[in-house]
């Protein structure tokens, strides 16, 4: 039985830099549900398609194709055969993402292939409704946040970093224009699981958030890890079982 473990949180909040680190740590697959949204979003936005534009939304999903492959251990998002992965990012392409992901046939398209790898692999999976939505009996759920100011200047690093200019008062309101969206919208909203243990990493780096997230994954999951561990030594001294 597949192991799952759930991060969920506002956008900034650091969830795939943890997510990304637990899986290595771990040796199970890091799923960025987030990219997989944000490569439909940049596929709508070449198909001409504003975020107003539903309908064309999701005529226009029906025909995109979405992977996610593993090269030399870093995951890379294929879009109808390109890779993507560099695009992602992009403050449009985030927005597009805020909106779109409501869509109730962009979701169900790209939530059913999210549980089907889940269902056959250990994983860590971050997004905004993991834990209560795609994978509500994940074996741990982590809902990670920071505060509005803190996201916004962890942005404004990344993009000075890549020689991108930026207004931190112009960052942080996109911020807190998008988590009210994500809040709000009538479709998985953006919220805290019952059974998940809220973290706020707005003075933490990730020295500090990664070892409670992995203390806490071993306390709940003792016997299944020891279960885990034992079958792969079973299948490494016979590889025919």
């Amino acid at each position: 039985m597949a192991i799952n473990i759930a991060i969920d949180g506002p956008a900034g909040a650091g969830k795939s830099t943890i997510a990304k680190a637990v899986a290595k740590e771990l040796e199970f697959i890091y799923v960025d549900t987030g990219a997989m949204y944000r490569a439909m979003a940049l596929y709508l936005i070449r198909k001409g398609i504003s975020p107003k534009e539903q309908e064309k939304m999701e005529e226009a999903c029906k025909n995109a194709e979405i992977s996610i492959v593993y090269e030399k251990g870093a995951q890379q998002v294929i879009l109808d055969g390109e890779n993507v992965t560099e695009y992602l990012r992009q403050e449009e392409v985030g927005n597009m993402a805020s909106v779109s992901s409501v869509n109730p046939k962009i979701r169900e398209k790209l939530v059913e292939l999210q549980r089907v790898l889940a269902s056959k692999e250990n994983v860590v999976m971050d997004g905004r409704d993991i834990g209560t939505c795609v994978l509500p009996h994940a074996d741990i759920k982590i809902y990670l946040t920071a505060s509005a100011r803190t996201r916004a200047l962890r942005r404004c690093k990344e993009l000075e970093e890549k020689g991108i200019a930026c207004v931190l008062e112009e960052i942080e309101a996109d911020i807190n224009d998008r988590d009210y969206r994500d809040m709000h919208r009538d479709i998985s909203p953006l919220k805290q699981a019952e059974d998940a243990v809220l973290l706020d990493s707005s003075n933490m780096n990730i020295t500090e958030v990664f070892p409670i997230i992995s203390l806490q994954w071993i306390l709940n999951n003792y016997r299944r890890v020891q279960n885990h561990l034992s079958s792969r030594k079973v299948s490494d001294k016979h590889p025919s079982l």
